[in-house]
């Protein structure tokens, strides 16, 4: 005698099995990713104690002025896009600068084949080189760019560091369809490429984790340098009272690293020592 299953039970099955499906699908297909820090300059005798708060007055040191290359899946992705403009570089003279699309092009990828960019915060050497990739999907947080496009620049509102004609560049990519908002914390950007907040450098700032054998958390300016990893300090922050989120912030980028070592500072030149270095990149992984 042959049993024929009753038809719900086929449909549970099948929706299971879909299920399953669909939940191993992204997993398997997570690209191994490598990761480039790749220094277009150097801004020399910086100030320590505006990196680590509470560090000696007087103390100086040459901050590496850096983006980083992640390539895998088909994507070109770009964290952070560094800066061009005359005047930011009048304010802050840059050895050895090259234009950050430039500066791509050293790690052998055009920067119209730049697919997307994920920018940390909204100040002027991070952001300020979006018009750069004319191909790009940008990626901010949500909050950063509702606060840098609208209250900042109201009475009592903040936008030290922030380029209005940056944060017109980022309106226009809007218009044209190019950003995409990343609402909170904890967010996928890409297969095996997170984005996290909470360290508050700016109103919203992000730094992103991305996944691999040994994964990689790349903190931008929400951690300076290795030192504020190493004496628990917090770098600058929106306000006084963010230092202690910031501080917090730094202890999660270790555990969702599973290392300290595997937290890549966001000015740090030592990236360029502890990493395979040739030329201005490194190979993080």
């Amino acid at each position: 005698m042959t049993l024929h299953p009753k038809p719900a039970l086929v449909r549970s099955a099948t929706a299971l099995l879909l299920a399953v499906c669909f939940c191993a699908g992204p997993a398997a297909a997570r690209p191994d990713y490598s990761i480039q820090a790749i220094r277009y300059g150097t801004i020399a005798s910086f100030p320590v104690a505006s990196l680590v708060i509470g560090a000696p007055k007087g103390e100086k040191m040459d901050i590496a002025m850096v983006v980083w290359l992640i390539r895998g899946g088909g994507h070109n992705v770009l964290f952070d896009s560094g800066f061009h403009r005359e005047a930011w570089l009048e304010k802050f003279p840059t050895a050895d600068y090259l234009r950050p699309d430039e500066a791509v092009r050293l790690a052998g990828v055009r920067p119209e084949d730049v697919t997307d960019v994920v920018i940390s915060h909204a100040h002027w050497d991070h952001m300020g080189g979006i018009d750069l990739f004319p191909k790009a999907t940008v990626w901010i947080q949500k909050q950063e760019f509702s606060y840098y496009t609208r209250d900042a620049w109201k009475p009592g509102g903040h936008h030290g560091g922030i380029d209005p004609d940056d944060v017109k560049v980022l309106e226009r990519i809007h218009k044209d369809g190019r950003l995409r908002l990343v609402d909170g914390d904890n967010v996928a950007i890409l297969p095996g490429v997170r984005a996290f907040t909470g360290a508050r450098h700016t109103f919203a700032s992000q730094y992103i984790r991305v996944d691999g054998s040994q994964p990689f958390v790349l903190a931008s300016d929400n951690c300076y340098l290795y030192r504020n990893l190493a004496e628990h300090r917090a770098s600058a922050t929106f306000s006084e009272k963010d230092h202690p989120g910031n501080i917090r912030s730094q202890a999660r980028m270790i555990e969702l690293a599973g290392s300290a070592d595997r937290v890549v500072p966001g000015h740090d030149p030592g990236q360029f020592q502890r990493f395979p270095t040739q030329g201005r990149i490194a190979r993080i992984r």
